[in-house]
Parts: structure tokens; C-alpha cells; sequence
């Protein structure tokens, strides 16, 4: 099968695309055709190690210390159930799924293996397979850090979400109208009518005006792209306001759950799959400089299968 593997650490040239074998089932697992995938900044910051040193030695401890041990990058799919192995009770072959494969990786791949117990479930009915894989990455994560403060129990909550045109950033603000919360996004003026379009009516231009110097104040301020500190904006928070970032320690654990979620918003009408480009899997530099140049809004999707 064809596949794109990341032959070290380090600019788009270190992936190329070559010909491994097709993965092989196990008892608990599916053999998926991969019809679509994604590049995210998770993708980008896994190529390049471009963190702090602590993660970075922490990642080539996890990853591989010169090049990944699973040189098939990738972290989200959708597509087509192939076969199943023995013991597969919930799936069926011809199903549409999609999920998350985590630090396994394996994405940028025409197959995948996954187990059924893993990150994966049915499809949207009514989104296609690049919508499908462009709602993950981003759904997941902001999934992830705004239940982790409780958005799910506030009433009304008032939210400042940082880097709103991102993959995160977009999904944070369709979880944030979900939950009915009164959310302020900060973007540049590039993104500006991409937030409105999903209904961001508070909007600060970070290339106009210093979101530091408003006057509200927020129980949520989740950074979405990793880019400030709490101690630069604690000051905006209300008593037992909660600050997250993207930037830190925390990895946003995969659920099967978060994709339930978000294939609730999506067939209910209530969550749009934000993609700006779409390269087939041989163009995977090229998506990888894209999404590198951090002027992406929404998602990258990967078209692997017609």
C-alpha cells in the first residue's frame, strides 16, 4: 500500500511517500481503508520537534530519539471497514467509521489498523469522509480542555477563546455556542469573517487592539493555539476562572465519546466541518508547509481514496 513516512525530525523534505506492506487485522481489530486524513499542528510540531526542550526530549522519548518509530504519521482518518478480525462484534465489513489513532499514528496510509475498542465509531450519516476527518483533531481537543473546565456544568459561561480561525479554535467556538456561553474570540483580521460565519459575535483583532487591555472578565480563557501565558491574562479571569492553553503539558486524551459528541453537533446540524485545503496524500509535503506557514483557517484535509 502506498503511505507517507517521515524519515526524520525536521522539515517537509524528511517525508516521502513509499510502498509498505497492508497492515493485517488482529482478533480485536478492523482493517480500514483510509478515504481521508488530516495535517494539524500536532502533525507539524511531531515532524519538526519544534517545542520546548523538556517536551522535546519527553517526545523523542515516546516518538523515537532520531527518527519516529512509526514513520506513518497521522492521527485521524475516516473510511471503510474492510475485513475484521475474529472477535469484532461491534463493526462490520462496508461500515464507515472514523477516529483517532494517537500515538500509534498510521494515518497518512491508503490502510489502517485499529482496534474496536480504540478510538473509533460510525460516521456522521450526513457528512462526507473529508468532513468526517476534518471535525476530529480539532472537535477532540477543544472537546477535551473546555469539559476539563467544566463548560458542560456553567451556566451562561463567559469565554475568551485565544486563536479562534485555527482547527481548535473554530471547533472551540461551535462547543462554546453549543453550551450557550457568551464567548469573545481573539484571531487576526485574516480569520475575521470565518469566526462570524460561525457565529462569533464579540470579536478582537490581535492585529488591531491588544486583547490583554479589555474590560470583561471570564470564566474560561482557552488558548487554542498555544501561543499566550496565564500570567498575562489572570487578570481577565473571574474569581475560580480557569485558564487552559494547547501550549502546555496536558495531552488531550482521546475518548470514543468525544467523537459520539461531535457526531451529535454535526448530523444535528449544529457543528460545520471548517476545511481550507484538501492535497491528495502524494502532495503531503506540500500540506505540511501549509499548515507550517500557521496562516491555515480550520483544517487541512489529506484526500487518501476517491
Amino acid at each position: 500500500m502506498k503511505a507517507a513516512l517521515c524519515l526524520g525530525y525536521g522539515t517537509p523534505d524528511v517525508l516521502e511517500i513509499k510502498l509498505i506492506d497492508k497492515p493485517i487485522p488482529k482478533d480485536d481489530e478492523l482493517l480500514v481503508k483510509v478515504y481521508a486524513s488530516a495535517v494539524n499542528s500536532g502533525d507539524v510540531k511531531v515532524r519538526t520537534l519544534d517545542v520546548n526542550p523538556l517536551m522535546k526530549f519527553v517526545m523523542r522519548f515516546v516518538l523515537g530519539f532520531s527518527k519516529p518509530r512509526n514513520p506513518v504519521l497521522g492521527t485521524v482518518f475516516s473510511g471503510v471497514v474492510e475485513s475484521i478480525g475474529n472477535n469484532v462484534k461491534n463493526f462490520k465489513i462496508g461500515d464507515e467509521v472514523f477516529g483517532m489513532t494517537g500515538f500509534k499514528f498510521g494515518t497518512h496510509a491508503e490502510y489502517l489498523t485499529i482496534s474496536e475498542n480504540h478510538t473509533v465509531t460510525h460516521k456522521p450519516l450526513n457528512a462526507s469522509f473529508n468532513e468526517s476527518a476534518a471535525i476530529i483533531f480539532g472537535g477532540q481537543t477543544a472537546h477535551f480542555f473546555l469539559h476539563k473546565a467544566k463548560i458542560n456544568e456553567l451556566i451562561n459561561p463567559e469565554i475568551l477563546i485565544y486563536g479562534g480561525s485555527g482547527s481548535i479554535g473554530v471547533a472551540a467556538i461551535q462547543i462554546a455556542k453549543y453550551y450557550n456561553a457568551d464567548f469573545t474570540v481573539v484571531c487576526g483580521s485574516s480569520g475575521e469573517s470565518l469566526v462570524k460565519s460561525l457565529g462569533a459575535k464579540n470579536i478582537i483583532l490581535y492585529d488591531n487592539e491588544d486583547y490583554k487591555k479589555t474590560s470583561a472578565k471570564y470564566d474560561i480563557i482557552f488558548d487554542a493555539v498555544g501561543k499566550i501565558t496565564k500570567n498575562e491574562c489572570k487578570h481577565l479571569l473571574n474569581d475560580n476562572g480557569k485558564f487552559l492553553t494547547v501550549g502546555g503539558m496536558d495531552y488531550a486524551s482521546e475518548k470514543t465519546e468525544q467523537l459520539l459528541f461531535l457526531k451529535k453537533l454535526f448530523e444535528a446540524g449544529k457543528y460545520n466541518a471548517v476545511i481550507d485545503k484538501v492535497f491528495k496524500l502524494d502532495e503531503i509535503k506540500e500540506a505540511h508547509k501549509y499548515v507550517s506557514t500557521g496562516r491555515k483557517k480550520g483544517n487541512v484535509v489529506i484526500e487518501v481514496a476517491n
